[in-house]
């Protein structure tokens, strides 16, 4: 057996991002940069009221209450040429340019204006400066919007529209093919015959896959058939950015997934037995013509998705150009004991996780543990990482990963 990092050190050595396309700004959101971006203008571009109110000279207003002279009005949109004198106001509203003279803007709430609308009284001392927005606050001329790497987040995407931009260079969203193997997979309601079951591997990686901002493609079921398995996986290397099959890949006179994905990429596939439960089997190829990654997991369902948080979703996370791989890991307090006896393997436990009334992270959870039980599952929102030995109690702190923040802060 070989350890989970090794696993992953081989999955991810030979990997590169996806080729970057010009896309669309408003298409942008949650890709990932490869180009940089520098600011041409200043935000904001010129100095404006924060509030709506009167722009006043700040020297004038020093104590309160202080009695000015209104001027003229100015809104967003327009510009006053009106120049604000010693002892005079002008009003103002949020985003209008200041006007000439002008250094302070007193907010509406703390002036009163006189019955004749003349003469407005500041009810406070205003300093110079106050509820003004200054030219280059935010961003200035030159400054680095974007570097490869960047998330596009909407408060980026904002900033990106606000300097005028209106494409991108960002890495796609890899398109990832999934299959399901096996003589015994039948899918749809109808009556089942005497040892098949329904496929459920492939539903549940296809929403795996688009929860995590995947473009999923469903390949169907293939049966045991190294003919089928090659030619489906031939296939799939042309129409997908990376490739995910479940089953084949153990010790049984029918597992062909790995003696063909061996067949295809010799050196660059590897059969793996990883030091992991559950998913201990794995097999992983690389089409370095392609750049196509082929994920081969473990068969039974929950072996199958720590197989995805472990090896697949870091990969494909690489692919579309992220520099953060792995879901949050976090420390986290158990409520119940864990048991485990010493095998020489690291155990991947789902459970469900809450903020306590302490302010701490707690299991408060633990699923029913068995490869194959895949509604004991349903629900967790993290996976607890536990090192060869001999489990834990209830009260000590362990790792794992945050599947979901969903519902983390509702205390039970």
């Amino acid at each position: 057996m070989i350890a989970a990092e090794e696993a992953r050190s081989f999955v991810l050595a030979p990997l590169r991002p996806l080729a970057p396309l010009e896309c669309a700004l408003a298409e942008t959101i949650d890709l990932v940069a490869a180009c940089t971006v520098y600011a041409t203008e200043p935000a904001p571009s010129f100095t404006n009221s924060a509030m709506d109110g009167f722009a006043v000279r700040g020297s004038d207003a020093t104590t309160g209450p202080t009695r000015l002279r209104i001027v003229d009005s100015v809104f967003a949109g327009e510009s006053s040429a009106v120049v604000v004198g010693v002892g005079e106001a002008t009003r103002i509203m949020t985003g209008a340019p200041l006007p000439p003279g002008a250094d302070t803007v007193c907010p509406r709430e703390d002036a009163v204006v006189d019955e004749d609308g003349h003469f407005v009284t500041l009810q406070r001392a205003v300093v110079s400066g106050d509820c003004v927005r200054q030219v280059g606050e935010d961003l200035s001329v030159g400054q680095t919007l974007v570097s490869p790497g960047d998330v596009v987040d909407p408060a980026l995407l904002g900033a990106l529209a606000a300097q005028g931009v209106a494409s991108l260079l960002v890495h796609p969203v890899p398109r990832v093919g999934v299959l399901s193997t096996g003589n015994e997979l039948v899918e749809g309601a109808g009556r089942l015959g005497p040892g098949q079951i329904r496929d459920s591997n492939r539903p549940t990686l296809l929403a795996a896959l688009r929860q995590s901002g995947f473009a999923a493609i469903d390949l169907g079921t293939v049966r045991d058939s190294r003919d089928d398995l090659r030619t489906a996986f031939e296939h799939a290397r042309t129409t997908c950015d990376a490739v995910i099959s479940t089953g084949g890949v153990s010790a049984g006179d029918a597992d062909f997934v790995k003696v063909v994905l061996a067949e295809l990429f010799l050196e660059r596939a590897r059969s793996m037995q990883v030091a992991i439960r559950p998913g201990k089997p794995f097999t992983f190829a690389y089409d370095e013509s392609t750049n196509t990654p082929f994920f081969g997991l473990a068969g039974n369902p929950v072996s199958t998705l720590v197989g995805f948080e472990l090896f697949v979703r870091p990969a494909l996370r690489h692919l579309a150009g992220h520099r953060d791989l792995d879901r949050p890991i976090l420390s986290m307090v158990l409520d119940d004991d864990l048991d485990r006896r010493p095998d020489g393997k690291l155990h991947l436990v789902h459970g469900v996780c809450r903020i306590g009334d302490d302010g701490l992270v707690h299991v408060e959870r633990l699923a029913r543990r068995g490869s194959h039980l895949l509604f004991a599952v349903a629900g967790a929102n993290c996976l607890i990482v536990a090192p060869d030995g001999a489990g834990y109690r209830a009260g000590e702190t362990v790792r794992a990963l945050l599947l979901d923040d969903r519902g983390l802060n509702v205390v039970a």
